[in-house]
């Protein structure tokens, strides 16, 4: 197994966890505080947590250092997708707040602005390393195929069709 492609997953598996506990953890504060509300914000705030939660998991999972690991980048797209929709989830819903601009991260204070755009930021950054991540494992599948098939490949054509 290359050496760059380790050194680079391990810090991206480490920071999709993290910022998916941040995430987890904070709109889990939400859902414990607000069981009263209506049924559509608690179904948003349900679906970052199951995805907080599956990152989680997956990340935990191939943070171990096989090779195996590399070869799961579609499911790294997948939830790179599903961190991008949570993302999504979370800017409708603060639009209904009044907090400001979207992309106005100031994380100052302790009101539910600044958690809320916490929560924000960190999904669209998870999404990010998550994205990254499936890039990295691509990456490594392809390296790992062209070097398989042996040195017959040169420049990405077979030595042989030059010949011919």
């Amino acid at each position: 197994m290359p050496v760059v492609s380790r050194l680079a997953s391990i810090p991206l598996r480490i920071a999709e966890i993290a910022f998916a506990a941040v995430v987890a953890g904070i709109i889990g504060h939400y859902l414990h505080s607000f069981n009263e509300i209506e049924p559509w914000p608690q179904a948003r705030w349900i679906y970052t947590e199951v995805i907080a939660g599956v990152s989680i998991l997956f990340g935990l999972i191939w943070l171990i250092p096989f090779s195996s690991g590399f070869f799961s980048w579609p499911l790294d797209v997948l939830i790179s997708f599903a961190w991008f929709a949570a993302f999504g989830v979370l800017v409708d819903a603060i639009h209904q707040l009044p907090c400001g601009s979207i992309w106005s991260w100031h994380f100052r204070g302790n009101n539910m602005c600044t958690r809320w755009k916490a929560a924000e930021a960190f999904s669209f950054l998870s999404a990010i390393i998550w994205l990254v991540s499936a890039l990295v494992g691509l990456w490594f599948t392809f390296r790992k195929r062209d070097s398989a098939e042996g040195s017959g490949r040169r420049w990405g054509r077979k030595r042989g069709a030059d010949a011919a």
